[in-house]
């Protein structure tokens, strides 16, 4: 790796041996500057992810002999190797951190698994359904009286996916120091139980054990509510006198005009019955009326945005945050989340296109010394 960048990351080569686990880490070390190859066996049916942006891609069989010869050759001057293998399986092959680091004693290693590389769950199969079970998350999500809700989308491999970005760093950044790499043990189960918020600062301090809330904030601060032409997240008790004067200027504010609603312990200990007016009202008019009188009294109250409302944000469409690029093989143009991070002086830049699965090989093994030959007699036995 460089001392010197114009990105973060620039003069870092990764090699990339992921799964859905980890493919979003190595996309953010790409869009740091790092030079991601993307390692995938052959025949492997990669669909155009937009994790994969700005990668280069290799094909290429890490169980062959062969294959795994050509990896060991890659490892020679590589920074970093991120994979999510089973515990034990990179070993198996010869390739576990013991062995590429005597290779290359600069390598940071990083391994993103279900469980890590020890404990009774080490072997345990497992997936993001499984480990948002297991790391608390699903337990705290849903509504009161029905069954735990599992969060959207690969939570937990996003989450990880990010931890593991910042081992690298740091792991990169002690190599700065010491020229030494190290191993990174990322756990799936264990991304999930640190990113539980209050949930277990509560349990610790208090003796609290979170409940289900459904749209209901921990502590009743905000909840969700229906509005004429969809949803509308509201503060409860914020500027309450203020909340109550409009809706009582509309004819429905009921019974909250009684000063005795002016105990918060008491609001607190009567919430379903204040979230019942508020919801007869929120459902007579839209959100983006409320919002826009709501905003106007310093009311911190905001708009639930549908997919294609956010596709149409203004906001992200100023700050250029879509990105949209072409599929290398039907060359139709698709829309891509942009940089979540924007450095005035070492940018961060998405790459323009997602690279088909090994249409780097001849360049990438051309760099390594083979021949065309050679590339083409590894093709026919299926090691490239």
């Amino acid at each position: 790796m460089t001392e010197h960048s114009t990105t973060p990351l620039s003069g870092c080569r990764v090699l990339d041996l992921t799964d859905d686990k980890g493919m979003l880490c190595s996309r953010l070390l790409a869009d740091m500057g790092a030079e991601v190859i993307r390692v995938e066996k052959p025949g492997a049916n990669e669909s155009f992810r937009w994790e994969n942006l700005g990668k280069r891609s290799i094909t290429l069989d890490i169980e062959a002999e062969a294959g795994k010869d050509i990896l060991r050759r890659l490892v020679k001057n590589a920074d970093v190797l991120l994979e999510s293998h089973p515990p034990g399986h990179m070993s198996s092959l010869g390739l576990g951190y013991p062995d590429l680091r005597r290779i290359n004693h600069r390598l940071v290693v990083a391994s993103i698994t279900d469980f890590g590389q020890n404990g009774p769950y080490r072997d345990y199969k497992s997936c993001d359904l499984v480990t948002s079970a297991m790391g608390g998350q699903m337990y705290v999500n849903g509504e009161p009286d029905k069954a735990p809700l599992k969060p959207f989308g690969n939570q937990t491999y996003y989450t990880a996916s990010i931890f593991a970005a910042t081992g690298i760093m740091l792991a990169l950044w002690h190599w700065h120091t010491t020229g030494k790499g190290q191993h990174i043990d990322i756990s799936l189960q264990e991304c999930a139980a640190a990113t539980l918020d209050h949930v277990m600062v509560r349990y610790f301090y208090e003796g609290v054990a979170a409940r289900r809330q459904g749209s209901l904030y921990w502590n009743s601060a905000f909840r969700i509510f229906p509005s004429r032409d969809g949803y509308i997240l509201l503060s409860l008790f914020h500027r309450w006198e203020t909340l109550v004067e409009w809706l009582d200027s509309e004819g429905m504010a009921q019974d909250l005009t009684d000063k005795r609603w002016l105990d918060r312990e008491k609001r607190e200990k009567n919430i379903e019955h204040i979230i019942a007016v508020l919801e007869r009202w929120t459902r007579s008019h839209t959100a983006d009326e409320l919002v826009e009188k709501g905003q106007l009294m310093r009311f911190p109250w905001a708009k639930v945005t549908s997919i294609p409302e956010l596709l149409e944000s203004q906001q992200l469409k100023e700050r250029d945050f879509w990105l949209d690029v072409e599929h290398p093989e039907t060359g139709k143009r698709h829309r891509f989340p942009g940089a979540p991070c924007k450095l005035s002086r070492s940018p961060w830049h998405v790459g323009s296109r997602v690279p088909g699965a090994g249409e780097h090989n001849k360049q990438v093994y051309g760099e390594l010394g083979l021949s065309e030959e050679e590339m083409r007699s590894l093709a026919r036995k299926g090691i490239i």
